[in-house]
């Protein structure tokens, strides 16, 4: 069929056709920035979830509601090598200026400008690229004496406070969705649940939307015991069944197409209804397929067409980041199969002592590849990827 009107569109964070099996998770999103917007309690929120499921997919779409609702919405993407300050100090100058083009200056706004320019100069981070040209940007004096202790828990709180001050002022609200929010450093993220705490406390209309891998709810335990009181952790996995047939079959049938009910079945066993995969074998059926109706045959070149673009960049941009030891580790995981397995018995595979494997696994869950399902327990937390790994390191390590 022709591909210049194919509907799907495989690709990190990209909107699927058909947002399907997500109506729950979006309603519930929406009542709680109502309530916060209106001044009633609610709880920020954290989905949760493996790579593919279409984490960053939800939480755009949470981020349009914000905007939708009147909320001054900041999208942040988390990543390595970057603070939590050089993440949010942007665009929390960048949503103060915004209240401040209101009618009638407000005092509470431009107060927290001053704060911010104060929490810039306490923390010394004028020094840093980027925060030193926001430094020079806000063209105002500091508050002396508020959030430049030099003291992140404690600057950090008295900076949000200041700005969910601001906002109650103007009569709005102010959503910060943050992707990859594993990434945060233990002590950052604890100064970001404190902080969030203090607005909480006080009522402020300043709510997280935040996305990550599983760790993320042991990462936010660790740095806080009051965490879990504080988010709600709503889970994104897989779809079911049914959805994954209408993520797959409205999309086409609104191009006067069809899977045939074979051809769907084959999909979803093959893709396990993870969203990413969906998206990439309905790519690869649409293209291979004559059409109208999109067969089993057609599925099975389509796998092999999905598997080697898989290979070449979803799978293989994740693999080049791995050092060889890192890459031994997945690969004894791998051998073992999908499931999540104890961290004794990789080390067996390997054939060394449990000790010695530590740093590696300490390392591949930092940088996203592993998660702790249970303690003491490892799992991949990229769909489908011990089978890629079998395929791109064909021999035991």
């Amino acid at each position: 069929m022709d591909p210049r009107i194919n509907p799907f569109s495989p690709g990190a964070g990209s909107p699927p056709p058909e947002l399907a099996g997500r109506t729950p998770i979006l309603d519930h999103a929406a009542i709680a920035l109502d309530r916060l917007r209106n001044g009633l309690h609610a709880k920020s929120i954290i989905l949760v979830g493996l790579r593919g499921v279409g984490k960053t997919v939800v939480l755009n779409r949470i981020h349009m509601l914000a905007e939708e609702a009147g909320y001054q919405a900041a999208f942040i993407e988390a990543h390595e090598g970057k603070t939590l300050a050089e993440l949010i100090l942007p665009a929390l100058r960048r949503v103060l200026y915004t209240l401040n083009l209101k009618e009638n200056v407000s005092d509470k706004t431009r107060r927290a400008l001053r704060v911010l320019r104060s929490f810039l100069a306490g923390l010394g981070l004028k020094a840093k690229a980027g925060l030193g040209d926001l430094e020079l940007e806000l063209a105002i004096d500091p508050e002396t004496g508020s959030a430049d202790s030099g003291d992140f828990e404690a600057d950090l709180s008295e900076l949000l406070q200041a700005v969910g001050e601001a906002a109650a002022d103007r009569k709005r609200a102010i959503a910060l969705c943050i992707d990859e929010i594993q990434f945060l450093h233990e002590k950052e993220f604890g100064a970001l649940i404190m902080a969030l705490h203090r607005v909480s406390q006080r009522r402020l209309p300043l709510a997280l939307v935040g996305a990550g891998l599983p760790h993320v709810r042991g990462l936010a335990g660790r740095s806080k015991s009051y965490a879990e009181r504080l988010f709600e952790y709503p889970e994104i996995g897989p779809l079911q069944p049914s959805d994954a047939a209408e993520a797959l079959q409205i999309p086409v049938r609104n191009q006067g197409a069809a899977f045939s009910r074979e051809a769907l079945a084959a999909v979803i066993e093959v893709t396990q209804g993870h969203p990413y995969f969906l998206q990439q074998w309905g790519y690869e059926a649409w293209n291979t397929s004559a059409g109208p109706t999109i067969e089993i045959a057609d599925i099975h070149r389509a796998t092999k067409l999905a598997i080697h673009r898989l290979d070449q960049s979803f799978f293989r941009v994740r693999f080049d980041r791995l050092t060889p030891k890192e890459k031994d580790y997945l690969r004894a995981l791998a051998e073992m199969g999908p499931a999540a397995h104890r961290s004794g018995e990789i080390a067996a595979k390997l054939g060394v002592k449990i000790q010695s494997v530590a740093p590696v696994r300490d390392s591949l869950i930092r940088k996203g590849m592993i998660y702790s399902p249970v303690y003491g327990e490892t799992a991949f937390t990229v769909p489908l990827f011990d089978e890629f790994m079998r395929r791109v390191m064909p021999a035991n390590p």
